[in-house]
């Protein structure tokens, strides 16, 4: 009995095209260092959702932060999750 490769090959470039798609967006990224006043600014903020609006500048910065610990059980493992965000959107005339 003959066996299909059609099926098999039609999987095969479907795999290897995402494959390569990954691959090629990793060769992109550029690796990146540890900015200590970003740091320090991201521990400043603030739990929850915050905007602000200056009246001399033509942007609405933006900051979120949501910090949890999830435990298993009452005295199990635990897992802090801090996820912080800053924002900015500039809008001009030109």
């Amino acid at each position: 009995m003959a066996l299909p490769l059609a099926p098999l090959a039609v999987a095969a470039a479907k795999y290897g095209a995402v494959a390569f798609a990954g691959y090629a967006i990793l060769r992109q990224i550029q690796p990146g260092g540890i900015n200590q006043r970003t740091e320090d600014a991201l521990d400043e903020i603030e739990e929850g959702l915050t905007t602000h609006r200056p009246r001399d500048r033509d942007q609405l910065n933006g900051a979120a932060r949501f910090r949890r610990v999830i435990r298993l059980g009452v005295n199990g493992p635990g897992i802090e999750i801090d996820a912080t965000a800053l924002g900015r959107l500039r809008m001009r005339r030109v």
